[in-house]
């Protein structure tokens, strides 16, 4: 195996060896209004298995909107905090339930938590997380960071880091970031590159403020682009697709 820095473009064809996948868990509903809709679930993790097959290694992170988002609750009137953890514990189901897709399909996967609850799954150890990647498992990191006030943005951003990934894939309903919604102007305009301080500045909704600037204080790309175009993920490590970059 290569060292952690260095492409495998080099060696095997992939522009980047080890990845973080970041979606929403919005993403997992489908068409449903709420929850898990097994299909979904099944194909996101037949895109996984494609890029895994060829030898990347691969994180993910996975949202709660599906199930509960703590901003909601608290603007609800929950406290806050409390509302936070509810979040982190619907990411927990989101990861369990990709995991299980994976397995079926032969990809073994490690579900690995911010908060210990060790009947379902690993606390983040991090050499013992790195050391999962190497023996060439999906890595699932769940419940946020473990702590209140931060999105699953910036724990993908964090946990990237942590894992020394290449680059964060964000997977989205578009391909790649416009200058307004898309699907409400026809005049939108897509970017193929951007700086971090440009989405920054213009407030471009990429991520949250947080995982940018965690993003470009660690040079660390942030790749955006159509989750459900078949075939997007594994495209894009191969050099082709359409995507937006967000680099420095």
């Amino acid at each position: 195996m290569p060292p952690i820095d260095v492409p495998v473009s080099e060696t095997s064809g992939l522009k980047y060896k080890r990845v973080m996948l970041k979606i929403s868990g919005e993403a997992l509903m489908g068409q449903e209004g709420y929850g898990l809709h097994p299909p979904t679930v099944e194909r996101i993790a037949r895109e996984v298995k494609t890029v895994h097959d060829l030898g990347a290694q691969i994180c993910m992170v996975i949202g709660g909107g599906n199930i509960f988002r703590g901003l909601s609750g608290s603007a609800q009137g929950m406290e806050r905090t409390t509302a936070d953890y509810m979040g982190m514990l619907a990411t927990v189901m989101n990861a369990l339930a990709m995991q299980s897709s994976l397995e079926n399909m032969g990809v073994y996967t490690r579900v690995i938590s911010a908060i210990r609850m060790d009947e379902v799954c690993e606390p983040y150890i991090r050499r013992r997380a790195v050391r999962h990647l190497e023996k060439e498992r999906v890595c699932i990191f769940a419940a946020g960071t473990g702590n209140p006030y931060f999105t699953t943005d910036t724990a993908a951003t964090l946990r990237a880091n942590e894992m020394k990934c290449q680059a964060i894939f964000k997977g989205t309903k578009v391909d790649g970031i416009y200058d307004k919604d898309p699907k409400k102007f026809d005049d939108a305009t897509r970017y193929d590159d951007l700086s971090y301080d440009q989405c920054l500045a213009e407030n471009l909704g990429v991520m949250d403020a947080t995982a940018i600037a965690l993003a470009r204080d660690n040079n660390l790309p942030i790749i955006v682009f159509s989750l459900d175009e078949p075939g997007g993920f594994k495209g894009i490590l191969a050099g082709e697709g359409t995507y937006t970059m967000v680099h420095g």
